[in-house]
């Protein structure tokens, strides 16, 4: 397996922004030539990118065939758009070489918890549009670089409205908060174009409230994007894999009922990829 780093610098990025990509070995003794790729946002909200939601989830879904990259996004003192032109930058840095590291292009698959998951659907709803192509230097016609081929959103951050974790706006936005609220309520931009998605949260998060997966599922639904959805009625914020593996150093995060939503999500991307 390859596994290297790869710096990433826009405008406003931090000096220690990178994107780590996993790529597993190919051998002419194996049927399988080309993988999918699971792109990952760790959370923090805005603030740092979370250790306990990159490497071991990359690992999680490379067990299961995949091959992973993980995005370390700027953070506050950087503020909007710098990690989405962070993470529009990842994707053309992986649609580049998915020769050479035999990815599937058309197989590479967003994966965001908390305010990554804010970060990833970002992309989600913007990817075609025209501010966010033009920042990138890319003509109308190679807008579909950019395009995730579906997302995975775990307890997401979407909203800045009623529901708002309000900290991650304030590190995302700064003194532009109120005047970029409505932008960054990814609630209110999904379209057609968005891509489908997988997305689950806690009836007992205390930190991101559930009414912001309800608002993104009740948009995708009113925009005909198929998404599947899972509630589970207990455990806190920022679980991640939610076993030992990922565990907090003062004991919190384990919730095994909801451990399953790797397996989920596992079975929701092989239908996806059956579609194409």
């Amino acid at each position: 397996m390859r596994v290297e780093e790869y710096p990433i610098m826009v405008q406003g990025s931090r000096m220690d922004t990178k994107l780590t990509v996993y790529i597993q070995d190919v051998s002419e003794k194996m049927a399988i030539q080309t993988r999918p790729l699971i792109l990952i946002c760790p959370g923090g909200g805005y603030g740092y990118t979370s250790d306990r939601e990159a490497e071991p989830v990359a690992l999680k879904f490379l067990a299961m065939g995949y091959h992973a990259a993980v995005l370390r996004y700027s953070c506050a003192p950087a503020r909007y758009p710098t990690a989405l032109m962070e993470l529009a930058e990842s994707m053309l840095l992986i649609r580049k070489f998915a020769g050479e590291w035999h990815v599937d292009p058309d197989k590479i698959v967003l994966e965001g918890a908390s305010a990554g998951g804010h970060l990833a659907a970002c992309l989600g709803v913007y990817w075609d549009e025209d501010f966010l192509c033009q920042k990138m230097g890319l003509s109308p016609a190679e807008h579909e670089l950019l395009k995730p081929n579906g997302m995975i959103l775990c307890y997401p951050v979407i909203t800045a409205g009623k529901f708002a974790h309000r900290g991650s706006f304030e590190n995302l936005l700064g003194e532009q908060e109120q005047e970029l609220a409505m932008h960054v309520s990814l609630e209110m931009h999904v379209t057609s174009k968005t891509p489908k998605a997988f997305i689950w949260g806690t009836f007992e998060d205390g930190s991101v409230p559930l009414e912001n997966s309800i608002l993104m599922v009740t948009a995708m639904r009113r925009a005909a994007v198929p998404v599947e959805y899972h509630l589970f009625p207990r455990g806190g914020h920022g679980l991640a894999l939610a076993d030992k593996l990922t565990e907090t150093s003062d004991g919190r995060c384990v919730q095994e009922d909801c451990a399953v939503w790797v397996e989920l999500a596992h079975t929701w991307l092989k239908r996806l990829f059956e579609e194409k």
